[in-house]
């Protein structure tokens, strides 16, 4: 008889099905030192996410912070709840008139910028005072839901963003982004709310903002995820077009929700667009609800770039053409407890999406940066799934290792094929790359895990793929290092299962982790005297490897 956590184990192992023993095709690249390239922008680190704006007031939260900007090159965060009543921003008098307050967003606003990050400002959800419902999601008791007075929620827009300009200047906040609201088509987010509400929100948002400032960048609708199409749920054939979907190699015929509506909206009413935002998690399910079944449809592993794509093509035939994509949320999975973000097997996930989807859009925002998040009560093991790049005690995850890979990358990308890429640094003319092995068996996203055993299967699951560079055109000794993550370098979570799982680990358990975490395996390549430089050896499924010229 097999018991439930085998049971468990024994579905995962079913759900990657190889579908193929045979060799996957060797990652081959061969470039000249001296070829122009084209620009690469890192479209991957222009956003990254956080849980809400009380937690950015913790010490452990600003130091993580540091730390993903350091290495991850992260431009800006976005974060829920700015309005929100830890934040002390708004209330009333006994006559009903507002008092504000930016103490306390002073006191994030002022220490991101000190950091090097600029606020990607999600204006939502509101106060107490003017929620039409109050405590509609997480254990914070976030109050999403339509303003009881648009009037006061404009004014208090309108203060926010004066204060923020007096404080910072016209040309620092012109530089930011003010997005409107979060997942409006979500009943925990808007609840008793419509899509003609939060358009009208939009409107209203977008006036007050651009009349303080025409240059001030605003956009929506922040909706959460892509959709399968209504009739197919209706009749059933979700499965079989998810199938369809992963035997073909397409992502399946999901559309984002609201966006063509959206933007015909905003042009009917002249409405300003400076950015489109929507949430692709390449997952079936938009929010992890408890006791709710999940994941009916596991989405082919191509499927953001699929939908990426669509969102490009709506964009650029709509009447905003030259809106930017900002996508404010996107990991494996929308669920703040899938061990799978813990797992090796993110690193991969991460390296291939982003890589594969280069040009579509203008960021793809990793949800989140750090475990300092808060919206459930049930984080209790320091390896529990969390979104975080970054566990609760400062241990950096493989997928934190991922992101600091491709931000070594340079700004001008020489060749690139499905497996890795290779670019050049326009500043000091030295080569860089990055190279993974996301198995070529499994065709599917990675698979939301609910237990430590389940995502340690899928990074057992998989063949190894030949890797095969050749450099030319270098300076003769030209010194490059090659950084491997894969399962026994740089993947604590290991090294806690070796140490016996403990919880919480001592603190010098806990320096042991942050140490492993940090622990690649680190070789020095020489080119040779006549300026080349062949790499040639195995690359074991789920490892991601960056290559950096350092002399």
């Amino acid at each position: 008889m097999l018991f439930p956590r085998a049971l468990a184990v024994l579905a995962i192992a079913t759900a990657i099905s190889l579908v193929t023993q045979a060799q996957a095709p060797a990652i081959m690249l061969k470039v000249d030192a001296g070829t122009p390239g084209r620009p690469l922008i890192h479209y991957w680190s222009k956003v990254v996410g956080a849980g809400r704006a009380n937690e950015a007031l913790r010490a452990t939260w600003q130091e993580e912070l540091q730390t993903a900007h350091q290495y991850g090159g992260f431009q800006y965060v976005r974060f829920h709840g700015i309005f929100h009543d830890d934040m002390f921003v708004y209330r009333e008098d006994p006559d009903g008139h507002p008092i504000y307050n930016f103490q306390y967003v002073d006191d994030v606003f002022d220490r991101m910028l000190a950091t090097g990050v600029k606020p990607f400002v999600e204006l939502g959800f509101v106060p107490q005072e003017l929620a039409t419902v109050t405590n509609t999601d997480f254990w914070w008791k976030a109050n999403g839901s339509p303003p009881n007075d648009y009037n006061k929620w404009a004014a208090l827009v309108s203060h926010l963003v004066q204060h923020c300009i007096q404080r910072y200047g016209a040309e620092e906040v012109r530089t930011w982004y003010f997005e409107v609201w979060n997942e409006p088509n979500l009943r925990y987010f808007f609840k008793n709310g419509t899509q003609e509400q939060y358009f009208e929100l939009y409107k209203i948002t977008a006036e007050t903002v651009k009349a303080i400032d025409p240059h001030l960048r605003v956009g929506g609708p922040a909706t959460s995820n892509f959709h399968i199409p209504d009739v197919a749920l209706q009749n059933g054939a979700a499965k079989q077009l998810a199938d369809k979907a992963v035997s073909s190699g397409e992502g399946g015929d999901w559309q984002p929700i609201w966006i063509e509506d959206f933007l015909r909206y905003c042009a009917a009413n002249h409405l300003p667009v400076d950015f489109v935002s929507t949430h692709p998690y390449p997952t079936d399910f938009p929010l992890d609800v408890a006791g709710q079944p999940q994941s009916r449809v596991r989405r082919n592993i191509d499927s953001t770039h699929a939908d990426l794509t669509t969102l490009r093509r709506i964009v650029d035939h709509s009447a905003y053409p030259k809106a930017e994509i900002q996508l404010t949320e996107w990991s494996s999975s929308p669920s703040p407890l899938d061990h799978s973000h813990d797992s090796l097997a993110a690193a991969a996930f991460i390296a291939k999406t982003n890589l594969e989807s280069i040009g579509l859009v203008d960021s793809l925002s990793y949800w989140v940066f750090t475990d300092v998040f808060e919206e459930e009560r049930k984080t209790d093991s320091v390896f529990h799934g969390g979104f975080g790049l970054i566990n609760y005690q400062q241990i950096v995850k493989p997928a934190f290792t991922a992101y600091r890979f491709m931000n070594d990358l340079g700004d001008n990308e020489l060749a690139r094929t499905e497996g890795g890429i290779l670019t050049r640094d326009s500043s000091n003319r030295r080569l860089s790359g990055v190279f993974y092995n996301y198995p070529k068996e499994i065709k599917i996203s990675l698979p939301k895990t609910a237990t430590v055993e389940e995502a340690d299967k899928i990074v057992e699951t998989g063949s190894a793929r030949a890797l095969d560079v050749t450099l030319t055109g270098l300076k003769p000794g030209a010194v490059f290092l090659l950084e491997t993550l894969d399962k026994t370098h740089g993947n604590p979570v290991l090294t806690w299962e070796q140490m016996g799982r403990p919880e919480p680990p001592t603190r010098e358990q806990t320096s042991l982790l942050k140490r492993s975490a940090w622990a690649t395996k680190q070789e020095y390549l020489c080119a040779e005297i006549n300026g080349q430089l062949h790499i040639r050896r195995p690359i074991e499924a789920w490892t991601v490897i960056r290559l950096k010229q350092i002399k």
